[in-house]
């Protein structure tokens, strides 16, 4: 189970890091207003366009990857044994 953890735990943390460099980038206004949530650019290049999409593609990465290496394998596990 440990094993399982450290995978969930490794996506969790490395998914983050990619999730806020790519938000750090491109919505974040100035440090007074609002930091990694704003809304994206009006009008993206190309690779911005990239970027946001590999930050919407890593958001859910993560949340299926945790899920999976948390809940779903330990329960399949637990059902099969």
């Amino acid at each position: 189970m440990a094993d399982e953890f450290a995978k969930g735990f490794a996506i969790l943390t490395g998914g983050g890091m990619v999730w806020m460099t790519i938000s750090a980038w491109l919505t974040t206004e100035s440090f007074e207003g609002t930091q990694l949530i704003a809304q994206p650019p009006e009008d993206p290049g190309t690779y911005a366009q990239f970027a946001l999409l590999l930050r919407d593609v890593t958001t859910w990465f993560v949340i299926f990857g945790v899920f999976a290496f948390w809940i779903g394998i330990p329960v399949f596990r637990e059902l099969r044994a």
